[in-house]
């Protein structure tokens, strides 16, 4: 990658280890509903879909208001308590923002959690724009919401990467025209995918290894 000035980041299993503040609040979500739990492989399936529609799916007896409000309570008792960063990511946020590229969150989670993520850390500074699933009718893997991210922040897609952790970003950057960047520690890709016909433009191990392909 050359000549690249925006950096834009997915939120939960890409900047932020959210992983098991969801699958704890998915289990709530079956022990109430269905008084049993669902194994993580399944849960670790729904990663990066818009939560409405995976537990519309997934419960479709239930109003999706219903296991919403379930999973929302358990996550906002308890979120700040699972979250933490994936190692390297505060340096690489501080360091590409020093150097001057413009930086923007592109998540399908609600803004008042992101919210309160970048802020334990306090990397709200950080970022230029932050577009969550309340600011655009279509979510991943429609570009909207890049291209929301790209209009924020004055940018073009052909200067710009998205860095994110499941097919759901990789599909969102590749139909924005942006250079798709699979981070390392994603869960939930498989390994076909990661070379299959969608597969991601980059691959990096560390958070640290962005700087040298920017």
């Amino acid at each position: 990658m050359e000549n690249y000035n925006t950096v834009l980041f997915d939120f939960d299993g890409t900047l932020m280890d959210t992983g098991r503040v969801i699958i704890q609040s998915w289990q709530q979500t079956y022990r109430t509903l269905e008084n049993r739990e669902e194994e993580e492989d399944v849960i670790i399936r729904t990663f990066g879909e818009p939560l409405a529609l995976s537990m519309e799916k997934t419960f479709p007896t239930v109003p999706v208001e219903e296991s919403l409000k379930i999973y929302r309570d358990y996550q906002y008792g308890h979120y700040e308590e699972f979250i933490s960063l994936f190692p390297g990511m505060e340096a690489l946020v501080r360091e590409l923002k020093e150097r001057g590229y413009k930086l923007g969150i592109v998540t399908s989670r609600l803004k008042r959690t992101t919210i309160r993520g970048l802020e334990k850390y306090h990397l709200t500074d950080c970022f230029g724009t932050v577009i969550t699933m309340e600011d655009t009718d279509k979510h991943k893997p429609d570009p909207a919401p890049v291209n929301a991210a790209l209009e924020k922040l004055q940018a073009r897609a052909e200067d710009a990467v998205l860095l994110g952790d499941t097919m759901y970003d990789i599909l969102c950057a590749k139909n924005a025209g942006v250079t798709s960047v699979l981070v390392g520690w994603a869960t939930a890709v498989t390994e076909e995918e990661k070379t299959g016909p969608d597969k991601p433009d980059y691959i990096l191990e560390e958070a640290n290894d962005l700087m040298g392909l920017l």
